[in-house]
């Protein structure tokens, strides 16, 4: 018997599609912004209404940060808009929320935070495949504008290169 070949797409190719996670929102600009040294997946409390919201997809990362606040890690800034049928059960917006991470792991990034110029930056918000909300933040360094055009310029040399090796 022949097997039936199927087409790929653009999300199958990448490693999201095969691990079962599904994208909320991603902040795009924190990878031209900062110089990510290290990356780490962590839960978040969130109220019903807030995860009915994020499952329409509706979820802004443009202005958030993480916070170290009494031994917790917080979410500051992340905008997740009322959901219309939650009514009076609805939630704050703009509240800040608990980012949920084993106490070991927690030491590390304290210790890492005393480190000069050193910011933890939520990279994107996505479903695992159980259907948890999880949140990657990077430990970066800001990039100064010389770092960001010349890492511009090494991104455009490798899309030279790749677009020779295809005709070539």
């Amino acid at each position: 018997m022949a097997r039936a070949r199927q087409k790929k797409s653009k999300a199958d190719k990448s490693g999201e599609a095969a691990r079962g996670e599904r994208k909320i929102a991603e902040n795009r600009k924190a990878r031209h912004r900062y110089e990510i040294q290290e990356k780490l997946e962590c839960g978040i409390m969130l109220m019903g209404s807030e995860v009915k919201s994020l499952r329409d997809g509706k979820l802004s990362l443009e202005e958030a940060y993480v916070r170290l606040r009494e031994g917790e890690l917080w979410l500051v800034g992340a905008d997740i808009p009322e959901y219309k049928q939650a009514t009076i059960w609805n939630h704050d917006p703009k509240r800040p929320r608990k980012l949920l991470v084993h106490a070991d792991q927690l030491r590390k990034l304290a210790a890492r935070m005393q480190e000069k110029g050193l910011t933890i930056i939520p990279m994107r918000v996505y479903f695992n495949a159980r259907g948890i909300v999880k949140v990657m933040i990077g430990v970066g360094r800001g990039k100064k504008l010389h770092d960001k055009r010349s890492s511009m310029k090494e991104r455009d040399v490798k899309r030279q290169i790749d677009r020779a090796m295809r005709r070539g």
